[in-house]
Order: structure tokens, then sequence, then C-alpha cells
């Protein structure tokens, strides 16, 4: 598992590293993750170079341990929940509406997004066929 968060932190400092060099708005360790995820479609594909292929184990033990222990990283939120009770009693209204409504556009989003981008598309003719 050493080896798994070895690598989370090399790919979350690339991250970082860019997101100061190019002054990009987007946290480091999303940028790190969108990294961490291109490698691990690029090894999907199976056009990985040896060194890439090698971290894949480390990062399925690690993944699988985490996974068996998210619960916990809920606790956090749920502590700062019961400490904010009073401020969700008073502000349930805007809180409840800004959750349904930005739950509504992101399906949207996503539904939109899928639709244009799983459309067929349009090839040229081939050479001797007409279009109808």
């Amino acid at each position: 598992m050493l080896a798994g968060f070895f690598i989370l932190m090399v790919v979350e400092l690339l991250g970082e590293l860019l997101r100061a060099a190019f002054h990009v708005p987007v946290p480091g360790p999303v940028i790190g993750m969108f990294l961490l995820a291109a490698i691990l479609i690029i090894t999907e594909e199976g056009r990985e170079p040896a060194i890439v292929a090698a971290t894949q184990e480390p990062l399925q033990r690690l993944s699988h341990s985490l996974l068996a222990w998210m619960g916990l990283f809920f606790v956090p939120a749920g502590a700062g929940l019961v400490a904010q009770a009073d401020l969700l009693k008073r502000e349930w209204l805007p809180i409840l509406a800004g959750v349904i409504g930005s739950t509504i556009l992101s399906i949207l989003a996503t539904g939109l997004t899928m639709y244009f981008l799983l459309q067929p598309r349009n090839t040229a003719p081939q050479p001797g066929h007409m279009r109808p």
C-alpha cells in the first residue's frame, strides 16, 4: 500500500506543479487525479510503458483498501453537520433549494453531454456512393 500512496502523492505533486506553472484556477490534486485517470486509461488500452504497467497493482491494492474504509471518510462531514445544526435549522430552505437545484442541473448537464457525445457522426460519402 505504501507504493500506492507514493504514486498518489507523486501524481498530486505533478498536478500542483502544473497548476502553479500555468496558473490554472483548479486545485492541484484535481489536476493530478485527471492525470492519474489518463494514465490508467492509457494502461487499460494496452499501450502502456513497462513502468506505468507496474503501477497498476499497488494502485489496485490501495483502492480496495480505501474503499473498504470509505465509511470513515464521512465521519468529518457528519461531525460538521452536528456542529452546524443551528445554522442548518435556520437556513434549511436555501440549503435544500441549492442541493435540489444543483442536482437537477448536474443531471441535465450530464444528460445533454451524453446525448451530444453519443450522436452518430456524419462521415464523408465513399467515392462512387451517393447520399440520399
